[in-house]
């Protein structure tokens, strides 16, 4: 039987059945997989079974895998595999994470729309984030057409931002949040990189804003006009026409478009409820700006 999508809007967000990821996939499935992506930016699969293994090994059909941020802290021990980002609220132990605990600080962080790994100069392509565990009420997810936000801006907006380059880096989202726990070797990693306010996407050849939290600069502006502009245009994309928000069932794996979509984790009581989630990321062919032909330096 052929896979099945069920269209959320008609462009943006859909949901897909009658398949098993965690089992070798038929050629025609994922290719039908890889155009729903293309169209939709946001999957939802439900009631999918996966180990870490068999998830990071769906995965890698989109392409390679990151490795997650807390590898570069040495004095942080890892829950999970080394290619799944935790961005559950459990310790090593499985037990739910003191609310003075770094890595639930720095969690907190995901709670500001942003793009994955946006603050790499190699950006994310797509996330791939399942629920092993859920809380009861709150924890929601929600997602902006990033693209469709884009088209709905005018002209001479469109114009104004063509070219234009941010710098992004995670110390940036996570000081709006008055987090800086950041070691020698994290600030060399999480240095500024270059990113395009606009880039085309190469499968479809839609226009799109690639927007983050973690952006905090643009090129060839002074700071407050930088941080004004970044500001406009993420209350633009991320009004409510342009927005899905998903409600998290346990076993539900929800893909989504890193170049196209932003998306941030809401509020639930973590001091409480147990939150088991889970994401493998897939790499990017390219940097942005070389995707857009513009050679820039890191700040």
């Amino acid at each position: 039987m052929a896979i099945t999508v069920q269209p959320i809007t008609a462009d943006f967000a859909a949901e897909v059945g009658d398949v098993e990821l965690g089992k070798p996939l038929a050629a025609d499935d994922l290719a039908a997989i890889r155009a729903a992506f293309t169209r939709y930016a946001v999957l939802v699969f439900p009631d999918q079974e996966f180990s870490d293994d068999s998830q990071l090994d769906f995965a890698r059909h989109f392409g390679p895998l990151e490795t997650t941020v807390f590898k570069a802290r040495k004095d942080h021990k890892l829950r999970l595999h080394e290619n799944l980002a935790d961005v559950g609220n459990l310790d090593a132990e499985n037990r739910i994470l003191e609310t003075n605990d770094r890595q639930r600080l720095y969690n907190l962080g995901n709670r500001l729309w942003h793009t994955d790994s946006s603050f790499k100069r190699l950006p994310a392509y797509c996330s791939m984030l399942h629920a092993r565990s859920i809380p009861p009420i709150g924890g929601h997810t929600e997602f902006a057409d990033m693209r469709a936000a884009y088209d709905a801006l005018p002209e001479k907006t469109r114009q104004r931002i063509d070219g234009l380059v941010a710098y992004h880096s995670i110390m940036t989202s996570r000081a709006k949040l008055g987090f800086a726990d950041f070691d020698e070797t994290e600030r060399e990693a999480f240095k500024p990189v270059p990113q395009v306010l606009v880039r085309r996407l190469q499968d479809s050849g839609r226009m799109s804003l690639y927007l983050a939290s973690h952006a905090g600069a643009i090129r060839g502006m002074a700071d407050d006009q930088g941080r004004q502009l970044i500001d406009e245009l993420t209350a633009h994309a991320t009004q409510r026409q342009f927005v899905y928000s998903h409600r998290w069932r346990v076993k539900d794996l929800v893909i989504w478009d890193d170049r196209c979509t932003m998306h941030r984790g809401m509020d639930f009581d973590d001091q409480r409820y147990a939150r088991d989630m889970r994401r493998a990321t897939v790499s990017d062919v390219a940097p942005t700006c070389e995707q857009m032909g513009l050679a820039v330096a890191a700040e």
